[in-house]
């Protein structure tokens, strides 16, 4: 017990345990590994215009849409992006099952959507547009475009890990 209670007090062993201590508070920062087992699931309604009465029916326009495919994460789901009525657009991410993550974000992309590794990294390339936090990483959830953002400029969505600089899942945008 004498030899144990020595080297707890050198210096050398406080040096590597307060490394150790911060090394793996830094880990649990970055990889936040506490999400790989909680899901936040959202259930957004369908997007109705600011200008439709309440009761009235929103007459929504598909102006393109897409499947989502998995990239670093098993990821599935449809998007869509819908015109409302005043003339809003909307991206609607529909049945969305992915893994949840640190720092992940919903992105409109110029990149073509790859299949497997060789498209987990192309989306920070080239333009991109941040439509802000992903809201949960299963369900049903809403994201209103910018008014002035030209869509021909955009042929993708993906979901973006910002932490890691890495694609958990995309579509390729058709349009209709």
């Amino acid at each position: 017990m004498g030899r144990v209670r020595r080297t707890l007090g050198k210096p050398w062993f406080i040096t590597v345990l307060l490394t150790g201590l911060v090394v793996a508070g830094v880990g649990l920062y970055l990889f936040q590994p506490w999400k790989l087992w909680v899901d936040e699931t959202v259930r957004e309604p369908l997007p109705v215009a600011a200008s439709v009465p309440p009761g009235k029916g929103a007459d929504l326009k598909d102006l393109a849409k897409g499947e989502l495919i998995s990239h670093e994460h098993d990821t599935s789901g449809s998007a869509r992006i819908l015109r409302l009525q005043d003339g809003t657009r909307v991206l609607r991410l529909t049945d969305l099952d992915t893994s949840n993550g640190p720092a992940l974000r919903v992105w409109l992309t110029d990149a073509e959507v790859k299949p497997g590794k060789d498209g987990w990294h192309v989306f920070d390339d080239g333009k991109h547009v941040s439509l802000g936090e992903l809201k949960g990483n299963k369900g049903d959830q809403n994201y209103t475009l910018p008014a002035d953002l030209d869509l021909n400029q955009f042929r993708s969505v993906t979901i973006w890990c910002d932490r890691f600089d890495v694609s958990f899942g995309a579509a390729e945008l058709t349009r209709t």
